[in-house]
């Protein structure tokens, strides 16, 4: 158990000390931002075509899950769409997603960095006078700021509209009640809710991958661990973020 808190200790420990690095002896702001729009933009379109699919699906079968549970009659069938609104915002838009897209861009970040590290392209970078920590992570934590609201954003809207279609063409809900049951139950606050998990995930997704990236140590197969790592922590962080959130805002 000791052996635990100190392990646990130490790498967060070094965590927090990597990310304060990144704002010691920085280069000029444009370097930065040329590089935050490049990650921004992979990210974005690296992960556009899965969000499609998944979230269109997701919505979809929550919709027919939620009709097969309410077969009793006792509630209208504008129900059905209030259901899945709110699951979509609270929970499957922001957290599920970010679940996926952990395995997307927190294992692409992870490798991309352990590479550098253990082909001592960093190790060129410090010896040229370049802060490697905010020339690598920094710009990769603030594309994930912009994106992961992005895709969550489109994630929600093709949740609805997968949920709207599936229930028209089983019967199960018609796409007018569908409207007026996500209008009627419709509670703005469940779409802050919604931001406040996307850009903390975000944040959580990049951070921990850098970290696993950066102090890669070895060869390929030591690349390949510290991207395993990367998505495992950072899915273990999420759940635990997703509970404070949640109890903190809800």
């Amino acid at each position: 158990m000791l052996r635990l808190i100190t392990y646990f200790l130490f790498h967060l420990g070094r965590f927090f000390m990597m990310l304060g690095a990144m704002f010691k002896s920085m280069d000029k702001p444009v370097i930065y931002y040329r590089l935050f729009l490049v990650e921004t933009n992979q990210m974005i379109q690296g992960s556009l075509i899965i969000v499609i699919i998944i979230s269109t699906f997701m919505g979809a079968v929550t919709t027919l899950q939620t009709a097969y549970q309410l077969t009793s009659g006792l509630f209208p069938d504008s129900v059905i769409g209030s259901v899945v609104s709110a699951t979509t915002l609270l929970e499957l838009s922001p957290s599920v997603l970010s679940f996926i897209l952990a395995g997307r861009i927190g294992s692409r970040i992870a490798s991309e960095i352990g590479t550098m590290r253990v082909t001592e392209q960093i190790d060129a970078l410090e010896v040229m006078g370049v802060n490697a920590q905010a020339y690598l992570v920094l710009p990769k934590i603030l594309g994930a700021l912009i994106a992961f609201p992005v895709l969550v954003t489109v994630s929600a809207f093709l949740s609805h509209l997968g949920g709207m279609i599936a229930g028209d063409i089983t019967g199960e809900v018609t796409a007018t009640e569908y409207t007026q049951g996500v209008q009627t139950y419709f509670v703005p606050f469940q779409v802050t809710v919604m931001y406040v998990k996307a850009v903390t995930f975000g944040l959580i997704i990049s951070s921990v991958s850098a970290y696993q990236g950066f102090f890669t140590r070895g060869g390929a197969l030591e690349v390949g661990a510290s991207s395993t790592k990367a998505v495992v922590f950072s899915c273990l962080t999420l759940v635990v973020a997703d509970y404070l959130i949640a109890q903190i805002l809800l």
